[in-house]
């Protein structure tokens, strides 16, 4: 491994690797009422087809991250690509929900597969600041796939019915192998790395062993959870609550991914100059501030344009969390690299699925949902007090 920086054409191959998973979560989106209408069902169980891919992407990468560490990052890299190409075309001749259903959970797999084996690849060439520079310029590109997955979806519908949808997913696939082969894998031996032979539950054991480590986790996971909660009842805020319209609404979505983008690129110019840690505290703050400030717009019953700026600061401040929060969980691990990366990408996934889930059965109104945002920012808080503490701050990231 190397602290140099690598070239900016494999950080753009990476990143548009990466694009998968949150493509593949979104760009189906608009299609929902046509495939309820073609296969005479509900909307609702359409929709479960969003939580089922969330948890085998979870699941998916307990496994790939600790086989990217015995096997080799391009075996699994490879192997994902393969499955998640081949659940896609499964998807798009779907005859039944069923069917579609054990499709999302293949196509989630193979996608778990893929964006486990990045960030262990990134963290085998460098480390440090560098690490987190690479993941931030990534996540500037990653960010992007949420915003205009839907977009990309309508285009396709306006084409062709929804299987064009799926068809179009697995030709993204299928063209990420030669691109993955030919960058990406470019200077990886096409065998795995010598390494004892070790199971996948003693991976994961030494990685959560690392106790300095698992505040990232805990932190990523309550961050995230943040988000999913917004995205989870965005159109019941915006439409149902505030009365905006379709189009009102797709603007106010997209003012968070701009905040998302500015705090992205503000972090990639700060990394230059601070620690990541800093700037992590620093992000993290200003969620917290964003949450306490709806907690209050919410308890006043001030209007929108009070409520979007503050939606916009806790959300936005995630651009500059995740990538540093990667780059120092990953720190500790120059050896099990796949297994912490899985680990990572499983944990913050899986719970913040979870949490989201369970905040639908709260009562369904916009107090309810801040208060579980705000219950996820006071978690970020304590954490971010426990890593300025002297025995939890052993952060190995450079300053």
């Amino acid at each position: 491994m190397t602290t140099r920086s690598i070239p900016f054409s494999l950080t753009i191959a990476m990143a548009v690797t990466m694009m998968l998973a949150p493509f593949s979560m979104d760009t189906y989106l608009p299609a929902f009422p046509s495939i309820a209408a073609s296969l005479d069902v509900s909307l609702a169980e359409v929709s479960r087809s969003v939580s089922i891919y969330i948890f085998a992407l979870a699941l998916s990468q307990l496994i790939g991250g600790a086989l990217s560490d015995q096997i080799g990052r391009r075996q699994v890299l490879i192997a994902g690509l393969v499955m998640y190409a081949i659940a896609s075309l499964g998807i798009a001749f779907a005859p039944s929900m069923f069917t579609l259903l054990v499709g999302r959970a293949c196509q989630a797999f193979g996608a778990g597969w893929v964006v486990v084996s990045v960030p262990a690849l990134v963290r085998d060439r460098i480390s440090g600041q560098e690490a987190a520079k690479l993941f931030s310029i990534m996540g500037f590109i990653v960010v992007l796939a949420p915003g205009i997955a839907p977009s990309i979806g309508s285009a396709i519908l306006a084409l062709g019915n929804w299987h064009y949808i799926f068809g179009a997913l697995s030709i993204y696939a299928v063209l990420l192998i030669p691109l993955s082969t030919q960058v990406i894998l470019k200077d990886v031996p096409r065998r795995g790395p010598v390494t004892q032979k070790k199971s996948l539950l003693t991976r994961y054991r030494e990685v959560l062993a690392v106790r300095p480590a698992r505040l990232f986790l805990i932190w990523q996971a309550s961050c995230f959870s943040i988000m999913m909660i917004f995205i989870t009842f965005a159109s019941f805020i915006y439409q149902e609550h505030f009365g905006l319209s379709e189009s009102q609404f797709s603007l106010f979505f997209a003012a968070n991914i701009a905040t998302m983008l500015t705090f992205n690129t503000a972090n990639r110019w700060l990394l230059s100059r601070w620690a990541s840690i800093k700037i992590l505290r620093i992000a993290t703050l200003c969620q917290i501030a964003g949450a306490a400030l709806l907690v209050g717009i919410t308890l006043a019953d001030l209007n929108v344009y009070f409520f979007l700026p503050a939606m916009m600061l806790t959300i936005g401040a995630m651009g500059a969390m995740t990538s540093n929060l990667q780059a120092c969980f990953l720190e500790f691990f120059p050896h099990n690299g796949g297994a912490a990366a899985a680990l990572f990408g499983a944990t913050y996934t899986g719970v913040a699925g979870l949490l989201s889930a369970l905040t639908t059965l709260l009562p369904q109104n916009l107090l309810s949902i801040i208060l579980a945002m705000a219950a996820c920012a006071a978690v970020s808080f304590i954490v971010l007090l426990r890593s300025m503490s002297p025995s939890e701050s052993k952060v190995a990231v450079a300053t």
